[in-house]
């Protein structure tokens, strides 16, 4: 899904921000100057390597300030011949690297977690208050043409006997030197689907977790409603143990035709929940949620007004969000919205360019990540001229 969007109500924005621009409110905009309290350094190549295909990344900054990058790399299996490389590789694992800068990094991936039973994707980072360092994902695994009628019905398969194993996460407390796990979330009610070992699906999702004020995490999952995943609701799980055990709470969106996925969830600084949700049957429509009580209960989604998947949000020094995506039609690339504190004003907010020079739509999947009081790291998996996958990043100075 991807991004794109414009809105009616016209504004006139100070001559001395924009250098002559008169701009539609949401319209697209490159970041040149200092517009709208954001501007582009530069663009930083993280990882890449052309015999794998690196994507998903998530980054975060840890209790000793070292920035660590997590991210999912597989085998580029047009170096073996074969036409393209799945989403969806058996052999797909966890990786990470390390930066003291959050600019330069280490240059060998080190191995966070490979799944005894298939592949892993979307590594998703959350650095607790306390130093623990958490990290959710979920697997596929390669079931052979014999073992295939045998699976406990529904399940859900792709092309080539690839079936779902559901979601999982791993933990460190020694600032990612080892990690302990993996520790299983419970089944959602709703989901239908079984695991290659006839067991309820564990709950899943690629998004960004939240640790709240008060210690809570919060974590928006996924459910299945089909035994296909082209339809899904999303759920609050909460964890008051750092993660090792978690409790539904409720659900965040559900529709009759349109399915929610890949889901971030921030709370701001007034005490709501936000999510951050990922759409299909939908036009590629980002939309959001909201809870005001706490997670006991979400508001009915909404339409952001723009396209773009998935998103991630941070929380700059001045309780301003960021808020990133990425942007599958052309011209592919990154993007970006400054929201107000409490992300009231996501139908208004000028959307700006970060990178529109993507070789196709199989790029995206922001995460930031402030690495001073001034200056943000968005990460994201990218490719050029279809070339391939790695994980890039964009440098911005942000001011109020």
């Amino acid at each position: 899904m991807i991004c794109k969007g414009k809105f009616a109500a016209l504004v006139i924005v100070s001559l001395s921000i924009i250098l002559s621009y008169t701009l539609v409110i949401g319209q697209s905009v490159p970041v040149t100057n200092n517009l709208y309290g954001i501007r582009k350094i530069r663009d930083v190549l993280i990882y890449e390597d052309t015999i794998f295909y690196a994507a998903f990344p998530s980054v975060v900054r840890c209790r000793n300030g070292e920035f660590l990058l997590a991210f999912r790399r597989a085998p580029e299996r047009r170096a073996f011949g074969e036409k393209g490389t799945s989403h969806v590789d058996p052999n797909s694992y966890l990786v990470m690297l390390r930066s003291s800068d959050g600019e330069n990094w280490t240059k060998e991936p080190a191995l966070i977690y490979a799944h005894a039973f298939g592949g892993s994707q979307d590594p998703c980072l959350l650095s607790l208050r306390n130093g623990t360092l958490i990290c959710t994902s979920y697997g596929w695994a390669l079931v052979r043409p014999d073992g295939i009628p045998n699976l406990k019905r529904p399940c859900f398969e792709m092309p080539g006997g690839v079936v779902f194993l559901g979601g999982y996460l791993v933990r460190s407390t020694d600032n990612a030197v080892t990690w302990q796990g993996p520790y299983y979330p419970p089944h959602i009610a709703s989901e239908v689907n079984y695991d290659v070992f006839g067991q309820p699906l564990p709950a899943y999702n690629r998004g960004a977790l939240y640790e709240g004020k008060d210690g809570r995490i919060f974590w928006i999952v996924a459910a299945s409603v089909t035994s296909s995943s082209n339809k899904t609701s999303t759920h609050l799980l909460i964890s008051d143990d750092q993660g090792l055990t978690w409790t539904y709470a409720c659900p965040v969106a559900t529709d009759e035709m349109v399915s929610f996925n890949e889901t971030s969830v921030y709370e701001t600084p007034g005490g709501d929940l936000v999510a951050f949700l990922r759409t299909a049957n939908l036009d590629d429509q980002a939309c959001i949620a909201r809870s005001t009580d706490g997670g006991m209960s979400f508001t009915r989604w909404q339409k952001m007004g723009f396209q773009g998947h998935p998103l991630h949000a941070l929380r700059l020094p001045d309780n301003r969000v960021l808020v990133t995506y990425g942007y599958r039609h052309p011209p592919f690339g990154i993007r970006a919205r400054i929201l107000d504190p409490e992300c009231t004003d996501f139908e208004t907010a000028p959307e700006i360019i970060l990178r529109d020079d993507g070789g196709n739509g199989d790029l995206g999947y922001p995460w930031s990540v402030l690495l001073d009081d001034q200056q943000v790291l968005v990460t994201y998996y990218f490719n050029t001229g279809n070339g391939c996958r790695h994980i890039a990043g964009t440098i911005l100075e942000i001011s109020e």
